[in-house]
């Protein structure tokens, strides 16, 4: 099966230790990574999708994070 993860935060290091984390975990960059202002935080956002191929079959109530 195929997973897919948007992961998102903060324009701080905090952003890039999560999307290190899920390289190291065996996750792959997909499409580019985007950067938008958050008006209600007064902050700028950076999000970035991964996917992951992994045997077995599929199920929302899958925990992405932990595969």
């Amino acid at each position: 099966m195929k997973l897919y993860r948007f992961l998102s935060a903060d324009d701080t290091s905090e952003f890039c230790h999560k999307v290190t984390d899920a390289l190291n975990k065996g996750w792959e960059l997909y499409g580019s990574p985007t950067y938008a202002f958050d008006a209600a935080k007064g902050v700028m956002r950076c999000g970035q999708a991964v996917v992951k191929e992994k045997d077995g079959d599929y199920s929302p109530d899958m925990k992405l994070g932990a595969q």
